[in-house]
């Protein structure tokens, strides 16, 4: 009985096999393309990129769920990530699947939820990202720190490092609720607004904590450190940060000892510029995911069905000519600045670092303020060379890009600094 069955599969999806997929990919009788999906599981950021770049419209769609997997689209079309992201917003969730995998990690935070458990986090984080706010983060000092990489991989290494996470943040909460009730009712940061209503246990807190951690860490510690790899490359980019922070300090007066204002730090656009367009290349989020709740058709004519998961990369989008030129895949600051050497944003759309619609990140203002600060006060004082062998280091795509082996930098002070 085994073999006729075979044959009549094979014969049902022979024309499948015949007809060339738009994605230059080759659909196997039986499982389709699932074959590329496994042999390039080890670098799936990479040729996931190459293959949306392929497809005529920037889109990409696979169907696994008879395999007992999932069905799902890629897509690098700025049309398909505002309808995913805002024009459809309802109709595109979190999803089970994705909150069953990251649930561990983030519980039910901002990042790992929907409906009423998101909007209720979403509104009292929002009261923290107001400009007085984004004025008093500014710091005095930036330290450096290695850090220890999370390995996410064995189960008892993966238990160890959430009592780590969860210890950490469980102390945060408890020391918020001894402070009683004078103290949360300052509500002076967004934990305490999320403690003085009274309606969430710790574990909701925790995974408040967590998500926020998380958010102001780890994004912003890849984003820095491909920035930096990216400017040591580059010794003119690096001269040129340089010369605007030694212009800004004299337009405004403070000597180099001092930290850097809120204001001298938004005069610095060709700095803003280089941040961004190393985001643009390496997004701390190089992928995102949404959970489809009823069939639909994107902008593009791609179908998505019910259940499916759609995933837009910010990766394959910086690497799409269309969208970026042919020198889509150089870091070029240049192309975020107008005439006049100010710095000009594009649609969240066409670059979805932060995300776009109502879900659009929260912390994008003060995550500038401090990537900005730290690069400002570091290449005021130092420059840099990369010292890890030739060639662009290996990517660790996780929940953040990371650099595989760190970043070894050979660090040399400044003839014109005074520290």
């Amino acid at each position: 009985l085994l073999f006729p069955l075979l044959c009549f599969l094979c014969l049902r999806h022979g024309s499948t096999r015949k007809q060339p997929r738009a994605d230059g990919l080759k659909a196997y009788p039986i499982v389709g393309i699932l074959p590329h999906f496994v042999r390039n599981q080890h670098r799936l950021l990479e040729w996931s990129a190459g293959v949306v770049a392929r497809c005529p419209t920037h889109t990409m769609s696979f169907n696994f769920k008879g395999f007992g997997l999932i069905a799902g689209a890629i897509t690098g079309n700025p049309a398909n990530v505002e309808h995913i992201v805002k024009t459809n917003f309802q109709n595109y969730s979190k999803g089970e699947y994705v909150v069953s995998v990251m649930e561990d990690f983030l519980g039910h935070g901002i990042f790992n939820s929907d409906g009423d458990q998101w909007l209720w986090q979403r509104k009292a984080a929002s009261y923290e990202f107001n400009k007085r706010s984004l004025r008093n983060f500014v710091v005095d000092t930036v330290r450096w720190r290695a850090k220890r990489l999370l390995d996410l991989e064995p189960e008892r290494r993966m238990r160890e490092a959430l009592a780590t996470i969860h210890g950490y943040a469980d102390r945060i909460v408890r020391e918020r609720r001894e402070r009683g009730a004078a103290g949360l009712a300052r509500k002076d940061d967004f934990l305490s607004r999320f403690a003085a209503t009274g309606e969430h246990s710790d574990e909701s807190l925790r995974d408040v904590v967590t998500n926020f951690v998380l958010a102001g860490r780890d994004t912003t510690s890849s984003a820095l450190t491909w920035f930096f790899w990216l400017v040591s490359g580059q010794p003119d980019v690096e001269d040129r940060i340089a010369r605007e922070i030694r212009a800004v300090r004299a337009s405004s007066g403070s000597t180099d000892a001092a930290a850097f204002s809120f204001d001298e730090l938004r005069e610095m656009h060709y700095l803003h510029a280089a941040i961004t367009e190393a985001m643009r290349l390496y997004p701390p989020v190089a992928m995102d995911s949404h959970c489809c709740q009823n069939d639909d058709v994107l902008p593009d004519g791609t179908f998505v069905g019910k259940g499916w998961q759609v995933t837009y990369s910010a990766y394959a989008m910086a690497r799409l000519e269309e969208l970026w030129g042919a020198d889509c895949e150089e870091f070029r600051p240049e192309r975020w600045l107008d005439e006049d050497g100010v710095f000009r944003p594009e649609s969240p759309f066409k670059y979805p670092v932060f995300h776009g619609g109502p879900r659009m990140c929260l912390g994008k203002e003060m995550a500038y303020i401090q990537m900005k600060s730290i690069a400002a006060c570091v290449f005021e004082r130092f420059s840099f060379r990369f010292v890890g062998g030739e060639g662009r280091p290996g990517l660790v795509f996780s929940v953040t890009l990371r650099m595989e082996g760190g970043l070894p930098m050979r660090v040399k002070k400044r003839r014109d600094s005074v520290c």
